[in-house]
C-alpha cells in the first residue's frame, strides 16, 4: 500500500481519510442532494461508512488515494476527495469523488484542493495527464474544472447508473502536464 501524504497550503489541508476521521463528515454527508450527480450514496452513517471502507480497500490495493478535506480558514472538516484510476504505466490519474458541504461551496476551497492535487500529481507522482469525470448535468462542476484549464475530451453516453435509477452521461475532461506548466 502506498503512503497517503498530507497536502497543505494556506487554505486547506488534505489528510489521509481513515476509518476513524470520517466520522467528522457525518453532518455534511447528510445534506440533502449533496451527491445528486454521483453514483455514490453517503446520506446515512452506514452508507458513509461503506463509502469510506470502499475507498480504504481501494487504497490498500494502490488503486486510489483518499483524503479528508480540512478548511484551515474556519478550522473545520469540509468533505473528501481522492485520486483514483491510477495508471502508472501511462502516467494518467483521475481526480474526483469530491464532495464538500454546502457552506464551503463557492468559497475557493475546492479550487485550493484541486491546485494542491494537480501540482502533487504532476510534480511528485510524475503523472502526465489528469482526468475528471463529471455528470453532464452538473454545470457547476464542469465550469469549475474548465476554469482550472481542463479540456472537454468527450462524453460517455448513458454509462453510469445513479442511486435513483437515472443513467447519466459522463463528461470526460483532461489536463496535460504541458498545459498546466505553460
Amino acid at each position: 500500500m502506498m503512503e497517503i501524504p498530507t497536502l497543505e497550503n494556506e487554505i486547506v489541508r488534505l489528510m489521509p481519510l481513515t476509518i476513524e476521521n470520517f466520522k467528522k463528515l457525518i453532518t455534511i454527508s447528510a445534506e440533502k442532494d449533496l451527491l445528486r450527480y454521483s453514483p455514490s450514496s453517503i446520506e446515512t452513517f452506514p452508507k458513509l461508512k461503506d463509502y469510506v471502507q470502499n475507498a480504504l480497500d481501494l487504497a490498500a490495493a494502490d488503486a486510489c488515494i483518499p483524503f479528508i478535506i480540512f478548511d484551515k480558514r474556519v478550522n473545520r472538516y469540509a468533505g473528501c476527495t481522492r485520486f483514483g484510476n491510477i495508471d502508472e504505466k501511462n502516467k494518467v490519474i483521475h481526480i474526483g469523488w469530491t464532495w464538500i458541504g454546502r457552506e464551503f461551496q463557492g468559497t475557493g476551497l475546492n479550487t485550493a484542493v484541486k491546485y494542491l492535487m494537480i501540482n502533487y500529481a504532476f510534480r511528485t507522482m510524475k503523472m502526465e495527464k489528469i482526468e475528471f469525470r463529471i455528470d453532464d448535468r452538473n454545470i457547476r462542476s464542469r465550469k469549475a474544472v474548465e476554469k482550472l484549464g481542463a479540456k472537454l475530451e468527450g462524453i460517455l453516453r448513458k454509462n453510469v447508473y445513479l442511486p435513483d435509477g437515472y443513467k447519466r452521461n459522463t463528461c470526460c475532461y483532461g489536463i496535460l502536464k504541458e498545459e498546466w506548466f505553460r
